[in-house]
């Protein structure tokens, strides 16, 4: 039957399978640009035969644009809800100088130093500044920074990462973990000029000059059950200190639980007497970290809070004045102290090792006994 004069063609467009699951995932996405889900969504709108002048609205786009857009996909399909290639001149450099440049910063080292710059690289390649530098950010090419690794030289790095991480995910009963260790970057530092306060649109001003006033080491044993921290300041950090805070924590832990020590590679926890001192009492197990693996130890997380909290922006006229703050301040953190919470399995750490270790040396699975520090653990 002929249409009747006066009423609009009324436009019908179908979907297959496939197409209707594409464009479903395109309209529910949270990552791709606004105006692609919101092409999907008309033409989804279209295909159930809602009428332009309602689809317009509720997008809010005119119905020239809702017309535009099914035409489009009923012409091209899928493809035809990308952008098309805008206008405009043509490329000044073809893909063979973009490589050399790429092979330059990559593979070369300046004459007159060690690190690229972007007028170094211009002056090299001939292309212009704002281009080596657009194409060194289109590709990520960052010849300005570095990050460092250590590589662990431990033959028995998988062992113990499964060890101490054993103990972290699962602890033994009747037992208490203790991650011990010391630090003598405890510096009392006075500072040569006041601190300028902190203040409403600017931040607290410390001067760079300092008086030096000694050192102390901060020994410390983190509960990683509670969070709480048993703590002691001494003026060297020798193998008879160590014993002494080892006496220290016997004092302190319930004589009915075992202690699972967790400690580093330092010379002062391997010493002979240090050695006799934890053979003579069962009821201590040690339990050594890989070789360059502090990362492993959970106390070195807190004495990133100690230098933060209290040593870094402090000012102390005596290093007896720098053990009462950090008394203090372990007193008021031990009153309201949490674990930290450690979620990642030694598979997890030992892949992403692999990983890491196949990105940055070109190496194989970790059976080469070497690792990285990984990214992100506690």
């Amino acid at each position: 039957m002929p249409r009747a004069l006066g009423r609009p063609h009324r436009f019908e467009l179908t979907l297959s399978t496939a197409e209707r699951t594409a464009l479903e995932a395109m309209a529910a996405s949270r990552t791709l640009p606004y105006s692609h889900v919101r092409r999907a969504q008309i033409v989804l709108a279209s295909a159930v035969g809602e009428p332009s002048s309602e689809i317009a609205a509720r997008f809010d786009v005119t119905p020239q644009t809702v017309g535009y857009w099914r035409k489009r996909f009923q012409a091209q399909r899928l493809t035809g809800l990308a952008d098309a290639p805008r206008p405009g001149h043509q490329r000044t450099h073809d893909d063979e100088r973009v490589a050399g440049l790429l092979r330059t910063v990559l593979e070369t080292k300046p004459r007159d130093g060690e690190v690229w710059t972007v007028r170094g690289l211009a002056a090299e390649t001939g292309i212009s500044k704002s281009v080596v530098q657009r194409y060194l950010s289109l590709f990520g090419v960052e010849p300005h920074r570095t990050k460092s690794f250590t590589l662990s030289t431990d033959p028995f790095f998988v062992e113990k990462v499964r060890d101490i991480v054993g103990l972290y995910l699962n602890p033994p009963d009747r037992a208490l973990v203790l991650c011990v260790d010391e630090t003598s970057q405890g510096q009392a530092l006075e500072r040569a000029q006041p601190v300028l306060p902190m203040g409403l649109g600017y931040v607290e001003g410390v001067t760079h000059g300092y008086i030096r006033h000694g050192t102390t080491t901060l020994f410390a044993a983190l509960d990683i059950a509670s969070g709480e921290v048993l703590t002691q300041c001494k003026a060297r950090h020798r193998h008879p200190e160590f014993l002494g805070f080892l006496r220290h924590i016997d004092a302190n832990v319930p004589a009915d639980l075992d202690v699972h020590l967790v400690l580093d590679n330092y010379a002062t926890h391997k010493h002979p007497k240090v050695r006799a001192w934890l053979a003579a009492r069962p009821r201590y197990h040690v339990h050594y970290t890989p070789t360059y693996s502090s990362w492993l130890n959970q106390v070195e997380r807190w004495f990133g809070h100690v230098t933060q909290r209290v040593i870094k922006r402090g000012s102390f006229r005596t290093t007896h004045e720098l053990i009462r703050r950090i008394e203090t301040f372990v007193d008021h953190y031990n009153t309201r102290s949490r674990p930290f919470v450690w979620t990642a399995t030694a598979d997890s750490i030992l892949a992403k090792l692999g990983r890491l270790l196949r990105e940055r040396c070109g190496s194989g699975p970790i059976a080469s006994r070497t690792a990285l520090p990984p990214d992100g653990l506690p």
